[in-house]
């Protein structure tokens, strides 16, 4: 039988601490810190719910992250 595969591992980062950055440096600063996929939106995008591990998402108004969550 073949082995249960072992989800990447999640970089331990608060997304609080990107709220207020400029989007461009937010993104840098999460890639350095591990995360494989930076998602920048719009404030009210429409965007599917699936979970995945390793992705940052970033609201962005008007250049700065007004939010930021896992997945």
């Amino acid at each position: 039988m073949a082995p249960i595969p072992t989800p990447p591992a999640e970089p331990q980062d608060s997304p609080d601490g990107y709220v207020g950055l400029d989007a461009d440096s937010a993104e840098r600063l999460a890639r350095q810190r591990g995360w494989s996929t930076v998602r920048s939106l719009p404030p009210g995008a429409i965007i599917t719910m699936e979970y995945r591990v390793g992705r940052l998402n970033f609201e962005v108004r008007d250049g700065r992250v007004a939010r930021a969550w896992k997945g």
